[in-house]
């Protein structure tokens, strides 16, 4: 497994897992406060290790080739021509600020090519190595699907540079035997959508571009067969200007709408008004009722917006997981898989909201314009969105912090010095009694990121922007390491209070509170003692069950727990 992972990294082809379970939030350059454009991505996948992922640039001979394995799986694909020279990456985002992230979608599963060579994730490690602007993503993604044959099901993408921001869909056209073996069908059908500026847009597993002008190639690009296929496999008859490529191609289904289009319903309707009239389309009641490919923010968004966004949980909707009884004693807003169960016949679901527990990194990335191109910043993170931290690494960063190395644990490894583990052994604490744990760890998450975005990173903008690039990548390089290392050593600090503070159930009183403690005021200073210098605490406090969940358990099983009211 190390050996494979070595070579992984060596191709930037990296990662284990099925990420079918993502949320991508788009913000354009107008649509933002500080006049970025920005992408969030969250990796989902019970079986991928979180890790920041990084590829030097090359040059490289004729005749060089370039393995290819499947980002999913490790699966050995392909040998493809390397290219002259290629591009610095780090995570999703290159060194000239484009950015790529994705979600699955899946569709029609007779349009897999089994003899394909180039999967989703290839696609973009790959294209972010060999272009330098959106647009040519685009093409670099199509020329490369088309030439090896595409290798996974349905694919969305977002994609961004300092200028614009583009939604591409795709997928495979299936298989049929050429008379060889080879498939006569190799490639895909696709349409980008450019997001028009001034606009936010989302995706999340599934299809989402329909009707698209065929007249515009300055705000939309298509396949010459994308309609043209749909019209030969029957999933399609109407005009061209009615063919919609998410009908065709992605049919929509209850389990679209609750599951994947009701993420991109609460990004909108946090940042856009008028979004509840589509509430019954989002809960999957109403697949009439289609929600647009983008809509125009109230105010600009900001990145913290972003950020926070990512952490949803349907809160103030009638999906809102804190509220049901299902989120036990302490509110806790997780369902564990399945995703449905039965009762005497009903089949009922349990939500997917876009913070999940099975997150393996999370990234939002921006590309300023008003910087240089080599001054992107992704904000990275690993594990639950919800109770994990973003910390800035800059695109021309030409080292991983060590806490985030790829070869630094993985999900059949611990790590102690891995902020994957970290992360998840803090949230897993957290999930056990979530109303009082996470709400601690969002005030450290909050001072966190408010601190490193209001405060040190337009300083560091300032300093950097006046260096030449050579210099410039070392002193951002030296910064996002060590701004890194400072988060480690700062949850390390969160996971010893949260413990000290609530184990067994109790809670200790402070003097105080969680920052405090992570600033310094640690130990017995900080808690609560009864006097006599012996630590010992003082005013324990036990703030015990919901009032929906003692009266539940009263229901379910209180003839049994009933105290008789002449021994009160």
């Amino acid at each position: 497994m190390k050996n494979l992972r070595y070579l992984l990294a060596a191709t930037a082809l990296i990662g284990y897992g099925t990420a079918a379970a993502c949320t991508n939030f788009i913000v354009t350059r107008g649509a933002s406060t500080d006049g970025s454009v920005m992408v969030s991505y969250a990796a989902d996948s019970h079986q991928l290790y979180g890790a920041l992922y990084r590829t030097p640039a090359g040059r490289y001979k004729a005749g060089a080739m370039l393995p290819v394995y499947e980002w999913d799986t490790g699966r050995y694909l392909t040998d493809i021509p390397q290219v002259a020279q290629t591009y610095s990456t780090i995570g999703n985002m290159n060194e000239h600020s484009l950015v790529i992230a994705e979600t699955t979608y899946g569709g029609r599963s007779e349009l897999e090519d089994p003899t394909g060579r180039m999967d989703y994730g290839s696609l973009i490690y790959i294209t972010l190595q060999r272009a330098r602007t959106a647009r040519e993503a685009i093409a670099t993604i199509v020329e490369l699907a088309n030439a090896y044959g595409y290798a996974s099901s349905g694919e969305s993408f977002s994609i961004a540079d300092p200028e614009e921001a583009w939604i591409m869909e795709l997928i495979g056209k299936g298989f049929e035997d050429d008379g060889t073996g080879a498939n006569a069908r190799k490639g895909i059908v696709w349409v980008a959508r450019r997001i028009p500026d001034g606009y936010v847009s989302a995706h999340a597993n599934h299809a989402r571009i329909t009707t698209f002008p065929t007249d515009d190639p300055e705000n939309c690009l298509y396949a010459p067969d994308a309609i043209s296929f749909a019209r030969e496999r029957g999933y399609f008859t109407g005009r061209d200007e009615e063919f919609s490529f998410s009908d065709a191609y992605a049919p929509l289904d209850f389990s679209a709408m609750r599951g994947c289009e009701a993420r991109v319903w609460a990004f909108f309707r946090t940042v856009a008004d008028d979004m509840d009239r589509y509430t019954d389309y989002a809960m999957g009641h109403n697949a009439a009722n289609r929600m647009p490919l983008w809509v125009k923010p109230r105010v600009k968004v900001s990145p913290k917006t972003v950020f926070d966004c990512m952490r949803d949980h349907y809160e103030g909707t009638p999906m809102d997981m804190t509220a049901d009884l299902g989120a036990g004693g302490h509110a806790c807003p997780y369902r564990w898989r399945p995703m449905e169960f039965e009762v005497d016949g009903a089949t009922y679901v349990n939500e997917r909201a876009t913070a999940t527990q099975q997150t393996g990194f999370w990234f939002v990335a921006q590309a300023r314009p008003q910087l240089p191109d080599d001054m992107g910043i992704l904000w990275f993170g690993v594990d639950d969105a919800a109770t994990s931290c973003l910390t800035p690494i800059y695109c021309s960063a030409t080292e991983v912090p060590e806490c985030f190395r790829e070869d630094n644990g993985s999900m059949l490894e611990w790590s102690p010095t891995s902020a994957f583990w970290l992360f998840n052994r803090v949230t897993n604490f957290a999930y056990l009694r979530y109303d009082l744990v996470a709400a601690d760890i969002r005030k450290a998450v909050d001072e966190w990121e408010n601190r490193k975005l209001q405060v040190q990173v337009p300083l560091v903008d300032e300093t950097a922007a006046k260096l030449p690039a050579k210099k410039r990548a070392r002193y951002l390089t030296e910064y996002s390491v060590n701004t890194a290392r400072q988060l480690f050593d700062r949850w390390s600090k969160l996971d010893k209070y949260l413990l000290l503070k609530y184990m067994d159930g109790n809670v200790k009183s402070e003097h105080g509170d969680v920052i405090s403690y992570l600033d310094g005021n640690e130990g017995a200073a900080h808690f609560v003692d009864n006097g006599n210098g012996k630590q010992i605490p003082d005013k324990i406090q036990w703030p015990g069950y919901s009032e929906k969940w003692k009266r539940a358990v009263a229901a379910d099983n209180g003839e049994v727990l009933r105290v008789p009211a002449a021994t009160r």
